[in-house]
């Protein structure tokens, strides 16, 4: 059975994100002094009392306005309210009931879900703010003055929301769930290649570069296994980047990276590998992820030819040249064409990044590779090396232990690590090798 869900929602800038924040005790969602910063649907555990529940945060309703933002906007909202089990409005007491409050109120009313109204800003101890009154106008008789910033009344507003929740039954999180990153420059069709593989619109999807501005969780379970897909921001250059909330939005997607088992980087078909692209894919190889290039807008690709997919792949395999161990996937996110072949290919990278190889066929390996290729030498002295072993995974971690670690060419090193590639495979995650000197502890 599931946790438990509620909605948080409102009008702008009430304070949803930073509520939303202070409940789940992480910086999850975005939190800055301006209206529409949160876009999409944004996803937090929050504990309670012994039990744990989800949130949702969404963006800003404006009921009746007619710009598309703010329309995809209110429909994220209208998409977390419908699968909510109950719902906190938030209003800002230094405001007042405005307009756009009441029309929030009345939709939260029809859609028949139980609903608090969190009147939050209410920073200071004490006696109840005799403005906190005029909020019961709208109609909602579960009313909490509560301070984001301080967390004056949280307490009792999750003492509400647990109420609310359908009984518990026996919860494990799976652990099985594959976590995967979907990264890229701006535009390449990350957040339409998410609602592909969902199946609904799960994140809003526009021409407009900086529309994804979090980093959006959704899970996904098909015949292959239980993913959890990352919707991130687009990483822009530094050098472009004059917004504080495109700053944040970069951080959360490295942060996502860093959470990942697996890296879905985009790149566009028609352009390119791109500098920029270069320096995003360079992110995922340090942090050692297990990772697939995915060429995207394939349909788009015009005059395409017997051999246009295979020079295509060169070229990106040339300028990636540090990533050759990464399978590259074409598809189309916006037709759906090959998307389906993406759940095997993940499935095959993540088994890769966490497998583990036996210390004696390791040191078979590396008998059979330094009697193929002798280690090198220098002035006479000649590198002598005793074992290796792995010592961890994610990605996969070998250290080799010999008499001197000055002696231990890159390049010897890039040989045996290809040696190993060449037996175990390990397609899809980088690998890192560390040199001993005999005397050094082992890991």
């Amino acid at each position: 059975m599931a946790k438990g869900l509620i909605a948080i929602v409102g009008r702008p800038n009430v304070g949803k994100s930073m509520l939303f924040n202070k409940l789940t005790g992480h910086r999850t969602s975005i939190v800055e002094d301006t209206p529409g910063v949160t876009r999409d649907r944004i996803y937090g555990d929050c504990e309670w009392c012994g039990r744990t529940f989800s949130l949702v945060d969404t963006g800003g309703i404006e009921p009746g306005t007619e710009n598309d933002m703010l329309k995809f906007m209110r429909r994220q909202a209208e998409i977390g309210i419908e699968l909510a089990d109950a719902i906190v409005m938030v209003v800002d007491v230094k405001s007042g009931v405005t307009a756009a409050d009441m029309d929030v109120a009345t939709m939260l009313r029809k859609s028949g879900k139980p609903v608090a109204l969190a009147v939050n800003k209410c920073d200071s101890i004490g006696p109840v703010n005799p403005d906190v009154y005029e909020f019961y106008s709208l109609g909602i008789g579960d009313l909490f003055e509560t301070s984001a910033v301080h967390g004056h009344g949280t307490g009792d507003l999750l003492d509400w929301c647990l109420e609310q929740l359908p009984e518990e039954n026996d919860f494990e999180e799976d652990s099985d769930i594959i976590n995967v990153a979907i990264v890229g420059k701006p535009n390449v069709g990350k957040s339409s290649l998410l609602n592909r593989i969902i199946g609904e619109e799960r994140v809003i999807v526009s021409n407009v570069a900086g529309t994804t501005r979090d980093a959006i969780d959704s899970y996904y379970e098909n015949e292959t296994g239980k993913y959890c897909f990352i919707d991130t921001a687009g990483m822009r250059r530094k050098s472009r980047i004059d917004d504080i909330i495109e700053k944040y939005s970069n951080m959360r997607t490295i942060s996502a990276i860093e959470r990942s088992d697996v890296c879905l980087i985009l790149i566009d078909a028609n352009e390119g590998v791109t500098e920029q692209d270069t320096k995003i894919a360079g992110l995922v190889h340090e942090a050692g992820k297990a990772a697939i290039i995915v060429v995207n807008k394939w349909d788009a690709v015009e005059n395409k030819e017997t051999n246009t997919m295979r020079d295509k792949e060169a070229a990106v395999r040339n300028q990636l040249a540090y990533m050759s161990y990464a399978p590259v996937v074409f598809l189309s996110a916006l037709t759906g064409s090959r998307v389906d072949r993406l759940f095997d290919v993940i499935q095959q990278v993540h088994e890769q990044n966490t497998s583990r190889i036996p210390t004696g066929q390791l040191n078979s390996i590396l008998a059979d590779a330094t009697a193929r290729v002798q280690p090198p030498t220098d002035k006479g002295r000649r590198l002598k090396i005793y074992y290796m072993t792995q010592a961890g995974t994610k990605p996969p971690h070998f250290i080799i232990f010999c008499n001197d670690a000055r002696l231990f060419h890159f390049s010897y090193q890039r040989y045996l690590e290809n040696q190993i590639r060449e037996v175990f495979g390990l397609k899809g995650t980088p690998v890192r090798i560390t040199i001993r000197q005999k005397g050094d502890k082992e890991d």
